[in-house]
């Protein structure tokens, strides 16, 4: 067994000791607390890298979940690369980050964050479980919001993922909640891949590939932002739609949104802006009649509230009309 102190896990406030055996690693807090297993099996691969504790070692699971291990000196890195190799048969991969400065660069999406790379270098990188929403916030920009976890947020995460662990510990009064990209040009959407026209981004595929015929020229914020979407899998890409309600006119936020409703969430679809809102953030339901005698409100009120940039709506507000009828095939099981 590998054993090691004073490593912080995902930006936790306090240190543990952190262990490795052939059956997997695990990590406990010092002054006591809830400890963190991955078994053998769910380490997909490995990266060395200089942090803010000392060195980092992020573990990329199989379950698509980023384990951040930092505080490591600089000669554990043969004793922790000797353990990966002969129990985990990985290799672990030093890398170097973008200290340039720039805010520039090119985006990457890998299996389980994007990463922003700036002359081939990681500036920085996103965990896909870190985004709650991302939406197209004009021609060529793309806004991307952070997961701002409730108190009282049920822990319930798969094996191996550490969404939200050891955050609320250390979340400090200020933190990033939304994050915007400029992202210029077109991209030729091809069957193997993307091929850039004149802008930065390219998403995947190789340079200088041939362009196919047939290829659909489309806006590379655009592709980034459905790229984005399909990755954090928001609007619950991989579930069913139950029920779509199309056009409903909101007074607040202002505008008419397409309503999908699905098992665990809702989706509100606008022409710049996306919402997705869990059905358990809804904590009050009003129905209330309008004085004009042809429309009703419906009016939910949400906690955490919904977020557009510096703005919070606390409540949504919807306006239907009394006498309008729709018969709706719900698409579910018995």
């Amino acid at each position: 067994m590998e054993s090691f102190d004073n490593i912080y896990l995902d930006l936790s406030k306090q240190p543990g000791k952190c262990k490795l055996a052939e059956s997997g690693l695990g990590w406990k807090p010092s002054g006591g607390g809830e400890t963190f297993t991955l078994d053998s099996s769910n380490v997909g691969a490995a990266q060395w890298s200089r942090a803010s504790k000392g060195f980092e070692l992020k573990i990329l699971s199989r379950s698509s979940g980023v384990i951040q291990l930092d505080g490591f000196d600089q000669e554990d890195f043969e004793r922790l690369s000797k353990a990966f190799k002969i129990w985990y048969g990985i290799n672990i991969e030093s890398r170097e980050h973008a200290l340039r400065g720039w805010n520039w660069g090119k985006a990457d999406f890998a299996k389980a964050e994007l990463s922003f790379n700036v002359q081939n270098r990681p500036a920085f990188e996103i965990p896909y479980s870190e985004i709650s929403n991302t939406n197209l916030a004009g021609k060529n920009e793309v806004a991307v919001e952070f997961s701002l976890p409730a108190e009282n947020e049920p822990k319930s995460q798969p094996a191996g993922s550490t969404k939200n662990r050891g955050r609320k510990a250390a979340a400090g009064p200020d933190e990033l909640v939304e994050m915007r990209f400029y992202i210029p040009g077109t991209v030729v959407k091809t069957e193997k891949g993307i091929k850039e026209e004149n802008g930065e981004e390219k998403a995947e595929g190789e340079e200088g590939e041939e362009e196919e015929e047939g290829g659909e020229e489309q806006n590379a914020a655009n592709l980034f932002y459905e790229m984005l979407m399909e990755k954090a899998e928001i609007g619950d890409v991989a579930g069913d739609t139950f029920a779509t309600f199309l056009d409903v006119l909101h007074l607040t936020p202002r505008g008419r949104f397409d309503i999908d409703m699905y098992e665990a969430s809702f989706r509100l679809r606008g022409k710049t802006y996306d919402y997705k809102i869990q059905y358990a953030s809804i904590k009050k339901f009003f129905l209330l009649p309008k004085n004009d005698d042809t429309h009703t409100l419906i009016v939910l009120g949400l906690d955490p509230p919904l977020r557009q940039g510096q703005t919070r709506y606390p409540f949504l507000v919807m306006q239907l009309k009394l006498d309008e009828e729709i018969s709706l095939e719900l698409n579910m099981t018995e």
